[in-house]
């Protein structure tokens, strides 16, 4: 048996961190937490200061059964996990566990699994910050008494399987907000004109800006006759003519919502999946010889920072790679929020070097594409500025002033390697104008007005949702991806399109809450409460302090929701068929996967349907069936004939409805980024987007 015994969280670690530390370690795994609070009752005695009441998790006997004998025969025990509070609570719950003294150098912490990084935190064990725990715990029990207390209300009054948290609600809240507003939102009408001109032999376009100097908005018709009635043949003077070299600087590495945010626009990843594959890319990957290794840096984080280490091989590498004109200085950091606790390192890869192709063969696609993301972030944030020459011109004629804008990127600088992606932002592109001179002519080829109207918010996509939730201070790194999941789980909100739309059983259930739990959903005391865990967990406040003062006034409120609640019915909305097995109507339920069509007769009729939405088009491979959309369990939409399982047609692009001229068989829809084009689905023929 070997002298010390290692207890990290999953296998991939312990596989990856064992080949570092030699034969007289053996490195096991826990598999997450061994103790919890029980599923079954509340498990907070709240008479007494709040203590939590913890049992050994279901299943897990067998594995602290292992633990426990392994610890014996050791003669001193590491634990391991995660650098967060998670991974200080898994620690300590283990130490009591094991019967280890918490007041032993027993912990080892690292922020990214390579070789020397974790014999440098062998050599420097610490004591378990019971500070970190406390902060863990505090919030676990926060989280428990509302929601085993507002759930059982909710099953009463509303139905059964309901649920209310403290993050999870105002996510819900949200979201319900952005809805209303979508809905009370009155479009305005405004214009504008877009003249084309030439100048020696150049055309170039220019938007109308104002008249005289005073920039003008243009809002119905008669302000744009007005403009074109003031306008006299068509000479326009180049009144003015600016040309600026701007300079454009790189983004800081990621944290967690930013590589949530990222992972949403260009790989149209889910903050769910997001993670989990940011988890499988720090625990380790298999790399041929070199054995399992861990490629990114702890991925639970809000601070931008990096080692020193990382910033000399990323100015190496930068400089072999590109040259000395890409190699960025050290600009100073970008200020962290008030909420930032800059306990880790920013996301990046644990070795600048190793460049994305020299691992694509041992990483699965999405592995592959969420690591070239890290990787180049990390690569571009210390490379120079991006310097881009532009050119401002306003052309006069009446009084009217048009403005015409255009640039040029004169050193690419951090832009060679990557751009960031925006929900807002237009893709930066060269757009040049003609060698204009101040005083000079040009001529007017055309002027084309057109009518537009103020389109209302957007729905919140994920990267929107994590984004506003991380600058209200509401969560942390750890809790952005499981509180959006629980959200679509229960039925709250659902995705249409990558955008939350409320339900009605969401709406019904915010209104509950608003209007007998509303510091709840109160953004300012969310944000204070996660300031206040900040605070626990830097040792300047009590925990049990924090919870009883919520829940003195939170207990009154319990009361009298209990007596003063309405029972809510939410009564099936009928589909307008019957049910072919036994006749009675069918109903749209809601379910974990999102709304079905069922039997109005459960329980003694079980019949349940998928809800089919037809596209118009035709199968073409039964010929007798129509295509219809459907939804996967992981709510993607795709493409099936109604007659499955008779037909097994499926794609996962639209159909449309007209053959290819080419071969005549299936047109399609490809989605690429935002654009969407037509291309057949048998031979080479497409046509460009519009």
């Amino acid at each position: 048996m070997a002298d010390y015994l290692v207890i990290v969280e999953s296998p991939a670690k312990a596989k990856t961190i064992g080949k570092y530390l030699g034969k007289k370690y053996t490195v096991k795994a826990s598999m997450g937490h061994v103790r919890d609070l029980p599923k079954s009752q509340m498990g907070v005695d709240v008479d007494q200061q709040y203590n939590p009441k913890y049992i050994t998790i279901r299943g897990k006997g067998p594995v602290l059964q292992e633990l426990k004998q392994a610890a014996k025969k050791a003669k001193k025990v590491y634990l391991a996990a995660d650098p967060d509070r998670e991974g200080e609570a898994i620690a300590w719950h283990l130490a009591f566990s094991l019967g280890i003294d918490e007041g032993t150098p027993c912990r080892v912490v690292f922020n990214e699994i390579t070789k020397p990084a974790i014999q440098e935190a062998f050599k420097n064990p610490r004591t378990i910050n019971t500070d970190l725990v406390d902060a863990q715990q505090a919030r676990r029990i926060l989280d428990r008494l509302v929601g085993y207390n507002i759930s059982p209300l909710l099953w009463k009054k509303v139905k059964k399987g309901l649920s209310a948290g403290r993050v999870q609600s105002i996510a819900v809240k949200m979201i319900n907000d952005r809805e209303k507003e979508i809905q009370q939102f009155e479009p305005e009408e405004y214009w504008n004109i877009k003249g084309t001109f030439s100048y020696e032999k150049e055309t170039f376009e220019a938007q109308f800006h104002g008249k005289g100097n005073k920039k003008e908005a243009l809002k119905t018709k008669e302000d744009v006759d007005e403009v074109l009635g003031n306008i006299k043949g068509d000479d326009f003077t180049i009144a003015s003519v600016q040309k600026k070299e701007r300079r454009r600087n790189p983004v800081q590495p990621f944290i967690t919502s930013s590589l949530q945010q990222e992972a949403a626009r260009k790989l149209n990843f889910r903050a769910k999946k997001t993670m989990m594959i940011a988890q499988q890319l720090y625990e380790g990957i298999e790399l041929g010889k070199e054995g399992t290794v861990g490629l990114i840096t702890y991925m639970r984080t809000d601070s931008t920072r990096i080692s020193d280490t990382a910033k000399e091989e990323a100015r190496t590498y930068i400089q072999e790679k590109y040259g000395q004109q890409y190699v960025g200085g050290d600009r100073k950091p970008k200020k962290q929020g008030e909420n930032t606790q800059d306990a880790h390192e920013a996301i990046r890869p644990t070795i600048v070097s190793r460049e994305p192709k020299s691992v694509k063969d041992h990483l699965s696609r999405d592995q592959l594409r969420l690591y070239r993301l890290i990787w180049e972030r990390l690569v571009a944030s210390r490379m120079a500025p991006a310097i881009m020459d532009t050119m401002t011109a306003d052309l006069e004629n009446g009084g009217m002033i048009f403005r015409a804008t255009g640039s040029k990127i004169k050193f690419q600088g951090f832009m060679k390697v990557y751009v960031e992606g925006s929900d807002d932002r237009k893709k930066e592109e060269n757009k040049l104008l003609p060698a204009l001179e101040e005083g000079q002519t040009a001529q007017k080829e055309s002027l084309e007005p057109t009518q537009h109207f103020t389109q209302p918010p957007p729905r919140y996509t994920e990267a929107r949702l994590v984004r506003t939730m991380e600058e209200l201070g509401i969560g942390r790194p750890s809790t952005f991806a499981p509180t959006l999941d629980t959200i679509q789980r229960r039925g709250y909100v659902s995705l249409q399109d990558r955008r939350f739309v409320p339900t009605e059983l969401g709406e019904i259930v915010l209104d509950l809450i608003v209007e007998f739990f509303p510091e709840i959903l109160n953004v300012k005391f969310t944000a204070q409460m996660e300031s206040d865990l900040d605070d626990v967990e830097e040792g300047k406040e009590n925990w049990i302090e924090i919870i009883d003062t919520f829940y003195q006034g939170f207990e009154k409120r319990l009361k009298v929701a209990d007596r003063e609640m309405e029972e809510v019915e939410i009564k099936d909305e009928p589909v307008g068929e019957d049910c072919e097995k036994c006749g009675h109507p069918m109903v749209y339920k809601m379910g974990r996967y999102g709304r079905f069509m069922a039997c109005s007769n459960f329980p003694d009729c079980r019949n349940t349907k998928a809800i089919l939405k037809p596209i118009g088009v035709k199968c073409p491979r039964c010929k007798e069936g129509n295509v219809v959309e459907r939804k996967s369990k992981k709510q993607r939409t795709f493409y099936g004939c109604d007659r499955y399982p008779a037909c097994e047609f499926v794609s996962w692009d639209k159909p449309i409805a007209r053959p290819c001229p080419k071969c005549q068989s299936l047109l399609v829809e490809k989605k690429a980024k935002k654009t969407v084009r037509v291309q057949c689905s048998n031979c080479d023929y497409r046509e460009e987007p519009n």
